[in-house]
């Protein structure tokens, strides 16, 4: 016999509070204090920005990265680093943060949307090769939620069609891709350091260049800097093309010091936690756990998993309002729908009053285009994982899950 939901007036299987900490303390504070000490507080100028880079750099075992604004920013610097412009079209993920696509159109580029797989969530490189024209120029590889993409399928891709490849790490920091650290396998690697991510210097981005080359290194660096070239004691104001302002502070580079200390244990634990759900939950009737292919390590910004309707006696919301009432936070998908329903899309409109660049291409951005995308947001669920969690935390939402969907099953 089924345990008694909590909605029909049965035991919560969450009592007790989820496990919680402080993200910020006394490491970061003092190196804020250093960076106000010295009297300047331009990247340029001061120290912080610069030892955040190389703390960086040493962690990922790249050469080079650039500092940036934000996650965002991040990833126009990227692109703009990688020549993408009017007319090009850009491959990427239909599940994703506008930040994503933002520097695409920015670059008065086109976005063009791949499928994904059912189950990592991550671009699938079929569905990306059938999706390559001769305007392609990049794929814009989104590894969502911690998990790494099909790396070796993707970059075979683009070495066979000579695309650039750009990797969105803002939500897949310490993630590994058999072994390899997503983010130094494409030609950049973008990543956020805002609020609500692993790490936080309340806003802020990183794009490393993976390439080695010192010109790179340079052309990516200025385009972050409205294409001044700020190195050493020279600074050069010869502009070729126009670039935006992205520069990150001293203030974001000094907390950000502090928290890169804290960063392993953060995903360990995150990785960890994620690990233990997904076998707590495998097997279950109706259920499909969030994916990770072997030899790949996830580090969970969120924990997303799957419902088959056909498979339980509910629907997904009435199996994510169960869950909710037994003590375990969760969301009815992730974002509300795919991001090419968006109006920006609907009504090919980047730009207020203005149907450019989209007027350059034939591209369309009808219901139906990311058929494996639509259904993933209409039937998951997306429940959080952190790092202060406890052993128990986890161990109450695996029983939460199963008591919800043995109740449910057929």
């Amino acid at each position: 016999m089924n345990e008694r939901l909590a909605i029909h007036g049965g035991p919560k299987v969450k009592d007790t509070p989820f496990g919680s900490g402080s993200r910020f303390g006394l490491a970061e504070a003092q190196e804020l204090l250093e960076a106000l000490q010295q009297n300047t507080l331009f990247y340029h100028s001061g120290s912080k920005v610069k030892q955040f880079l190389s703390d960086f750099n040493e962690l990922y075992g790249v050469k080079y990265s650039v500092a940036a604004s934000s996650g965002t920013a991040a990833i126009h610097v990227a692109l703009g680093a990688a020549g993408i412009t009017v007319g090009d079209e850009v491959i990427t993920s239909p599940i994703t943060d506008q930040g994503t696509l933002v520097g695409i159109l920015y670059q008065n580029a086109i976005p063009v949307f791949a499928d994904l797989d059912p189950h990592t969530y991550n671009m699938d490189p079929a569905s990306i090769e059938e999706r390559i024209t001769d305007r392609t120029k990049a794929i814009l590889v989104v590894h969502l939620a911690g998990n790494a993409c099909d790396m070796d399928a993707i970059m075979a891709i683009a070495a066979k069609h000579k695309l650039k490849v750009i990797e969105d790490c803002a939500q897949s920091y310490m993630t590994r891709y058999k072994g390899r650290l997503a983010g130094t396998i494409g030609d950049y690697g973008c990543f956020s350091t805002n609020d609500f991510k692993h790490i936080s210097t309340g806003d802020g981005g990183i794009v490393t260049v993976n390439s080695g080359d010192q010109a790179d290194y340079h052309r990516t660096h200025a385009f972050a800097d409205k294409n001044y070239m700020r190195f050493g004691g020279d600074v050069i104001r010869d502009l070729h093309y126009v670039a935006p302002n992205y520069r990150m502070t001293e203030l974001q580079g000094a907390v950000g010091i502090a928290q890169l200390k804290k960063l392993a244990w953060i995903c360990d634990a995150r990785q960890r936690y994620g690990d233990r759900v997904t076998q707590g939950i495998s097997g279950l009737q109706g259920v499909s756990p969030h994916e990770v292919k072997s030899g790949n390590a996830c580090t969970y910004w969120f924990y997303m998993f799957r419902i088959d309707e056909e498979a339980l006696n509910c629907s997904r919301e009435e199996f994510s309002h169960a869950l909710a009432e037994e003590g375990i936070a969760n969301t009815a998908g992730y974002i509300p729908d795919v991001v090419y329903m968006q109006p920006l899309f609907q009504q090919r409109q980047a730009y207020l009053n203005s149907s450019f660049p989209f007027e350059l291409s034939d591209v369309s951005y009808e219901r139906g285009l990311c058929p494996v995308a639509e259904r993933i947001l209409q039937t998951a669920i997306r429940i959080g994982i952190n790092e202060f969690y406890t052993e128990r935390d986890i161990e109450d939402i695996v029983r939460g899950i199963r008591k919800v969907a043995e109740y449910y099953k057929k």
